[in-house]
């Protein structure tokens, strides 16, 4: 028993010690778990802040991207943060200032703007400034001191550029500015003309050889002309502000508020007085009363000058008719039924036609009908003695094409109106400018709008073209299912066909342009189009000599010269002729055409004319919209993109076309095409036009399966399954990612990839940035582009690296394994 009670002590006590033992490991890793919990308390709320944060970020680089203008980040050490599309066009991955400061014009107006947009970079204030910038293709290359081009031979573009500091925070960078630019250009010239019409008026009117003054309702001069100041032996500043009274001479000065007319004695500085006719007018000026005013001195040397007829019995023959036969804008005096009683040299020059053919006929007659009433209404507001402040715009019958504003004035007597003066302002080169204006932004919105439609319905068509593809890869040519899926292909492809009309009109279809001899490509053509035009339709074709090479896409320019002449075959329904003529033609000097400016050079013209209808004037601005068609009604009228597909091909291939229609006479479209020469050994190659007797036999079926790895990123998720799914079936290795910057974490967790296949346009980072990142990072990694856009428009700023591939939407399977097994085949894994 006493054994037994020592054992049983020795594990009682053993027991305590481990108890002991136990209580010190727990408190350990109490201390230790309570360590951990602070450590997340304190770490999650940072990773979400952090995590907010981004988000604000890529919110607001969208917002950048969303903008219709030229938008930069630059940090405070001068780096590129982030730009929009714009902003890439512009300025690159440059900072602003260098970009600018290569394009600026160089007077000294725009050079000190461009100091102060400087001087506030640095300042970190902000500042907006409108600068003359050279085109990006006339830049000019200083060599010493001796320059290339001369700038007063160069166009230049205005941009109003502006930056602003962004405010620092705790989570962005400091001394970040934005940058910003927009295009001011076609609002500068319609200023500068604005500007150039009010100085010649105002020149004219101060040294006119008559006086005229401007008062207020209490007397104070506001205005007075050259003439008037010479007069009153004082400078024009020097009388401006004092009361009228003041130079009058045993005399009141006539009531402000109304009409007047009379002999007034004025007192000059040196005491001399004389006296004058004066003629006053009242008008409104933003609801203030004001007076015009008109002195004529009987004594002053007039050599001879005398009033014009129907001028008022009181006035003196001699007065007015220097003013009135040389003013530049045009004058005709009227009596109450409207007859021409005279009028000076400018209006016969508005209206084409001789003063004995204007004389004792009605005005109304010299007025297009539509603007006849304006002309009524203006001269009974001013015979029951309204003010004449209003005006409008109206058109002249022997002048279509010309626009004036019209004023209408009383003339008489201090005992009231004994005859009415007509003021015509010629607005047409106003009226031309905001036509030009409105005209190239209404084609740019439609092509802005062409272009993202057919973005978006090539994402769609590729998804279901490629699933199509995958369907007959279960389908074969006796299933029968097979039939229907070939209809929706065909249809998804005939679809392909619309969309790429689109993108031809916007201007961002890809094209392969190579050197073309037109006579060649005409003359292979020729057969083709006595068949499309049947045998009612007479093909005539005339070659100029030396009409030289041009650039284009051959099978774009076929098409070009289809659409014309199937629109001229469908406008002679009873037979007729095409008449398709080339020649050449050298600009001396730039040829304005409606909205369109054809600089000076050389170009290759075409022409092509037919016999038809004709195309009537109020449709003649609208040929070129997509979805216009004058064809509504008819059976196979087809889709209204035939001619804005031959206008984006032109206008993308660098020429420009021309319309020219008389009803029932006929159509002639015009091309200008730039003329090219054959430069670094590249010549013109044949047209490939396949033909019956060189078809080959279709070769078996290439080998499409390959290996490697590839990263496919695209934000439509059809898409990116229908590639993915395609590429696995070849036996690729697949890498999925739905933005660039799922792509960047990609790359990180995977060292080993062969190929990376990315979309172009995605939110957020796009697929040039990504492309860019990529290739620093790892230079040897071969990227292949794919966008619904051209390639030229695609590739933005990466047109010049030959290392990028492209392959446009929509493809099919068999053209997206051709082109990752040709890319992948030229390089070896990038780790």
């Amino acid at each position: 028993m006493a054994f037994e009670d020592d054992t049983l002590s020795y594990a009682i006590s053993a027991g305590d010690n481990a108890w002991l033992a136990s209580d010190d490991a727990v408190a350990i890793l109490m201390g230790a778990l309570a360590v951990c919990v602070l450590v997340v308390l304190l770490v999650i709320p940072l990773i979400v802040r952090r995590l907010h944060v981004s988000a604000l970020a890529r919110q607001a680089m969208a917002m950048l991207d969303a903008e219709p203008g030229a938008r930069l980040l630059l940090s405070a050490d001068g780096q590129v943060l982030h730009a929009n599309t714009a902003g890439r066009l512009l300025w690159g991955d440059h900072a602003p200032l260098a970009i600018l400061s290569q394009r600026v014009v160089s007077d000294d107006a725009a050079l000190a703007a461009l100091e102060r947009l400087r001087l506030a970079a640095e300042a970190g204030v902000a500042e907006r400034v409108e600068l003359p910038l050279l085109p990006v293709g006339q830049m000019l290359h200083g060599v010493g001191d001796e320059q290339v081009l001369h700038e007063d031979q160069i166009a230049s573009e205005w941009w109003a550029i502006s930056l602003r500091p962004l405010p620092s925070t705790d989570q962005g960078p400091r001394g970040t500015t934005l940058w910003q630019a927009e295009d001011v250009t076609a609002r500068r010239a319609i200023e500068d003309i604005l500007v150039r019409e009010r100085e010649d008026l105002a020149e004219f009117l101060y040294f006119i050889p008559a006086g005229l003054y401007s008062v207020d309702a209490d007397g104070t001069l506001l205005m007075v002309n050259q003439r008037f100041a010479e007069w009153l032996g004082q400078s024009q500043d020097d009388l401006l502000g004092h009361r009228l009274e003041q130079f009058l001479d045993r005399c009141q000065a006539p009531d402000a508020e109304g009409a007047w007319q009379g002999t007034l004695t004025f007192r000059s500085a040196s005491g001399h007085s004389f006296s004058a006719l004066v003629v006053q007018t009242i008008y409104d000026d933003g609801g203030e009363l004001r007076t015009r005013s008109v002195v004529v001195r009987p004594d002053a040397d007039s050599n001879g000058i005398s009033l014009p007829d129907g001028f008022a019995d009181g006035l003196p023959d001699r007065r007015f008719r220097w003013l009135f036969e040389g003013a530049p804008v045009g004058l005709c005096l009227l009596d109450f039924d409207g007859l021409i009683t005279d009028c000076n040299p400018a209006f016969e020059r508005m209206c084409g036609l001789r003063r004995d053919g204007l004389l004792d006929h009605p005005l109304s007659h010299l007025i297009a009908a539509d603007d006849r009433h304006d002309l009524e209404v203006l001269m009974q507001r001013v015979s029951l003695g309204e003010a004449a402040g209003a005006h409008r715009e109206v058109r002249l019958v022997h002048s279509p094409d010309a626009a004036a504003a019209l004023w209408v004035g009383p003339m008489g007597s201090g005992n009231g109106v004994d005859a009415l003066v007509a003021y015509f302002i010629d607005t047409t080169a106003q009226r031309n400018l905001e036509a030009q204006f409105a005209q190239a932004q209404k084609m740019q919105a439609m092509g802005q709008l062409a272009g993202g439609v057919a973005h978006d319905f090539n994402n769609l068509l590729t998804a279901m073209i490629g699933f199509c593809d995958l369907l007959l890869q279960r389908h074969g040519a006796g299933d029968p299912s097979f039939a229907d899926i070939m209809q929706i292909k065909q249809n998804s492809n005939r679809a392909a066909n619309l969309v790429r009309q689109l993108l031809a009109f916007s201007r961002k279809q890809p094209l392969k342009p190579r050197l073309l001899d037109i006579t060649d490509a005409l003359t292979e053509m020729s057969h083709l189009l006595r068949r499309l035009l049947g045998e009612s339709v007479e093909l005539h074709m005339t070659h100029g000599r030396d009409v030289g090479l041009i650039r284009v896409d051959p099978g774009q320019f076929d098409q070009v010269i289809i659409n014309l002449a199937v629109n001229a075959r469908d406008a002679m329904p009873g037979g007729g002729r095409l008449s398709i003529r080339t020649g050449s033609e050298e600009l001396k000097e730039t040829l304005a055409r409606g909205a369109e400016h054809v600089p000076p050079g050389s170009y290759t013209v075409v022409s092509v004319s037919d016999t038809g209808t004709g195309i009537p004037r109020e449709n003649l601005g609208r040929i070129f919209e997509p979805f216009f068609s004058t064809k509504t009604g008819q059976v196979g009228a087809g889709t209204g993109l035939g001619l804005s597909t031959v206008y984006g091909i032109i206008r993308q291939t660098g020429g420009f076309i021309f319309v020219d229609s008389v009803p029932n006479k006929g159509t002639t479209f015009t091309i200008y095409l730039p003329r090219q020469t054959a430069d670094d050994g590249e010549s013109p190659q044949k047209s490939e036009r396949p033909t019956a007797t060189s078809a080959k036999k279709p070769s078996a079926e290439p080998d499409l399966t390959g290996g490697g790895v590839v990263l496919l990123v695209e934000d439509e998720d059809a898409v990116r399954v229908f590639a993915a799914r395609a590429l696995r079936n070849k036996g690729y290795t697949v890498l999925e990612a739905r933005t660039g910057e799922g792509a960047l974490d990609v790359l990180e967790e995977t060292p080993k990839v062969d190929l990376l296949v990315t979309d172009m346009v995605m939110p957020g980072m796009d697929g040039a940035t990504l492309a860019r990142l990529v290739r620093q990072e790892r230079p040897g990694l071969r990227v292949v582009l794919i966008s619904g856009y051209s390639e030229e428009a695609a590739r933005g700023e990466l047109t010049d690296s030959p290392d990028f591939h492209f392959l446009p939407k929509p493809f099919s399977l068999n053209q997206l394994a051709a082109k990752v097994k040709e890319v992948i085949s030229e390089t070896e894994p990038c780790e």
